[in-house]
């Protein structure tokens, strides 16, 4: 069943290489109210790149489920060791085709029907492993808590239409420009309830709670897919919702410091929660939940006066390098937990000696998710700083630089443990096989890359 693993690579690597060349209308505000398909869809330069994420996403979870066979073997089924492989490897380009759609997704409706095309998939890759109480139990808090929270993302949906008449969100954002400030108060009702179904997606505090868990319990390959590929798409949907509020006279104040406390909230909690964990999964799942607050504080500073980089391009090009930070570090899980059938910390000590490789990889990993300079996870963080420091937001930024400074303990214990502390005395070498190690070394030259020239991925952006 492997082959249909590398078929969906195959498939997914001609995608990429002629999305760029999509195009979109001539003219999407006319487009918005004649009601073609314009109108609920899109093709410009934010969607293109969100697509490319999308599918450079899955297209590492794929190639991390191909290695990762023998554990799903181990879980799925004692009486047939190929059952459920297959759609292992389908599921995941389902996954991909609600995100690429998320990412171009112009209207509530259409917003709304990938976003669950998404979900669906997920709640079954989460508990995919069914002999595994872990699996399971991860897959049944998030089908609750996703459930929950579609449902406050409908009932926002539902009001913002009530409210507006309208679905297209170039026509929402007409209206909403012309909201005075006596009446604000129902509009600012609307965006509480859909920030509350996308901070689930995100991750955002307070909504954070189903991450650790779920992480921890997902196979490996599906939690990196959740850690990018979902954290990427709610964000461009969040990007896009948030602009017809943030950019409306009479509510650009309360949205603005709404976000603001929600952003350095998520920031500070991501990190701070992080530094006492032992297991490398949640360790990721807390430094995930801190990405999406650094992501937040980028949104809250909509039409910078001096700064010649616009939030949505700073949360664009922060994803990108978090896709390949993310990728690294969860591929090396992946062997490590192949290899030793373990995701704790302990797993790690001694790598260095065991495999140089995976070691120098994942030290390029962390150093990267901690901001590092020259690694590409130290621009993303520049950009955001830089954004909030501009706008005047002082005390976000102060919140977001101390939980960035408490990011780098626990990323040292990382560091720590392959470097430092000896090897079990049963432990052996890692062999890694010449793809996987193609992978790595592909993964650690873009990140140390682009952090010496950020704008080979800032040039494709808006």
């Amino acid at each position: 069943r492997r082959i249909l693993g590398w078929l969906a690579l195959t498939g997914l690597a001609g995608i990429f290489a002629i999305v760029f060349f999509a195009k979109g209308a001539p003219d999407a505000a006319l487009a918005a109210e004649t009601f073609s398909f314009w109108s609920f869809y899109t093709a410009d330069k934010l969607a293109i790149f969100y697509k490319a994420i999308a599918l450079l996403t899955t297209m590492a979870v794929i190639f991390m489920s191909i290695g990762y066979t023998p554990v799903l073997e181990e879980y799925i089924d004692d009486s047939n060791k190929q059952g459920g492989l297959g759609e292992f490897f389908c599921l995941p380009v389902f996954v991909c085709a609600g995100l690429m759609w998320m990412a171009s997704a112009t209207d509530l409706t259409s917003i709304f029907v990938s976003l669950e095309a998404v979900a669906i998939s997920f709640y079954v890759l989460v508990a995919f492993l069914r002999r595994n109480i872990g699996s399971l139990e991860a897959g049944v808090k998030y089908l609750i808590l996703g459930a929950l929270s579609t449902g406050f993302l409908v009932y926002g949906i539902t009001w913002i239409f009530g409210l507006t008449g309208e679905t297209n969100l170039d026509l929402i954002a007409k209206v909403l420009k012309t909201v005075p400030e006596d009446g604000r108060g129902v509009y600012l009702f609307a965006f509480a309830l859909v920030l509350v179904g996308l901070g689930f997606k995100v991750g955002a505090v307070p909504f954070q709670i189903w991450i650790p868990d779920v992480y921890q319990g997902a196979p490996t390959p599906i939690t990196a897919f959740l850690s990018v590929g979902s954290k990427a798409a709610g964000f461009i949907v969040l990007t896009r919702l948030v602009e017809p509020f943030i950019t409306a006279p009479a509510l650009a104040a309360p949205v603005t410091a709404i976000l603001l406390i929600i952003a350095a909230a998520t920031a500070l909690y991501g990190n701070l929660a992080a530094i006492p964990q032992d297991n490398f999964k949640r360790l990721l799942a807390y430094s995930s939940i801190a990405h999406a607050g650094f992501l937040l504080l980028a949104l809250a500073c909509r039409q910078p006066d001096k700064f010649d980089k616009e939030p949505a391009t700073v949360v664009a090009f922060y994803l990108g390098t978090y896709l390949l930070m993310t990728v690294l570090c969860f591929l090396v899980l992946s062997v490590v937990r192949r290899h030793d059938r373990s995701e704790e910390l302990e797993a790690f000590d001694g790598l260095s000696k065991r495999s140089p490789l995976l070691a120098f990889s994942l030290l390029i990993g962390v150093m990267a998710l901690a901001g590092i300079p020259l690694t590409a996870g130290f621009w993303g963080k520049f950009f955001v700083f830089s954004l909030a420091f501009d706008q005047g937001h002082y005390i976000a930024l102060s919140c977001a630089v101390f939980a960035a400074a408490a990011g780098f303990y626990y990323y040292f214990k990382v560091i720590r443990s392959m470097y430092w502390n000896p090897a079990a005395t049963n432990a052996v070498a890692i062999t890694v096989s010449p793809s996987v190690r193609l992978v790595l070394l592909v993964l650690v030259a873009a990140i140390l890359i682009l952090g010496f020239v950020p704008g080979i991925l800032l040039n494709p952006l808006p």
